[in-house]
């Protein structure tokens, strides 16, 4: 039995962990799907929802119930609070899997990560603090692709997402290096792992730190949300990758 600790990207709540959730429970794992501050049911919780209210929230939930061995999964954007997560509480962690995301290095913030386009659309529609989701188009053309979703479940998803608090993407990361040597996984699945591992080769800065034996490289292809297009095949990634 694993213990799942599932942190939904931008927009999203622990609702979108459901379908992946059911799968893992069922074949005995402990899972607690998240909701951080300032999304879904807790769209009220403004004063804790920078990166930092995000993390501690994190981290308190790992006190609060008590959790170790954790196997970690941040989707998209999750990247950076569970970025942090390990750095605070490395000695809880089994692995921290990154779900079509990434880390986030030391001194650098999720706008950093952003192409000109996603950073100005952010800049133009951020409302009394939080960013709208943008089109489904305009995510496509960034990156975000929607492969193996109709459009009744984009509209589904659409309906219950949330705007995104401005602090948790513009605040800046700090780390202590704490958490770096710890098991971690990326799963490709918007972008080629073939071509990841070219980039790799090459001695590419932004892919080079993907070469250390703590990282294992794996593929799920599909769209950036696999656990609404594939959410057995994502269950079961993940209960694999857990197999540290």
């Amino acid at each position: 039995m694993s213990t799942f600790v599932l942190v939904p990207g931008f927009w999203l709540g622990a609702w979108a962990w459901d379908e992946v959730a059911a799968p893992l429970r069922a074949a005995g794992h402990r899972v607690h799907p998240v909701t951080l501050p300032g999304l879904a049911e807790r769209s009220g919780e403004s004063a804790a929802s920078g990166l930092e209210g995000q993390i501690a929230d994190l981290t308190d939930l790992l006190v609060r119930e008590d959790l170790w061995d954790v196997v970690a999964v941040a989707h998209s954007g999750a990247g950076a609070p569970v970025c942090g997560l390990a750095d605070r509480m490395p000695e809880r962690i089994r692995r921290v899997v990154y779900l079509d995301s990434r880390p986030l290095a030391d001194g650098t913030s999720v706008y950093d990560l952003w192409e000109p386009p996603f950073r100005e659309t952010a800049d133009a529609t951020v409302v009394d603090g939080r960013l709208p989701m943008p089109s489904w188009d305009f995510l496509s053309s960034q990156g975000a692709g929607q492969d193996g979703l109709d459009e009744a479940r984009l509209a589904r998803i659409r309906a219950r997402a949330t705007p995104h608090p401005e602090g948790a993407f513009r605040d800046r990361l700090r780390l202590t290096g704490a958490g770096a040597a710890l098991p971690q996984a990326m799963v490709f699945c918007s972008f080629p792992l073939a071509r990841v591992r070219a980039l790799i080769d090459s001695g590419h800065p932004g892919f080079a730190a993907l070469a250390a034996p703590n990282w294992e490289l794996r593929e799920l292809p599909t769209g950036h949300w696999p656990m609404f297009s594939r959410p057995a095949d994502t269950a079961a990634l993940l209960a694999e990758l857990a197999e540290v």
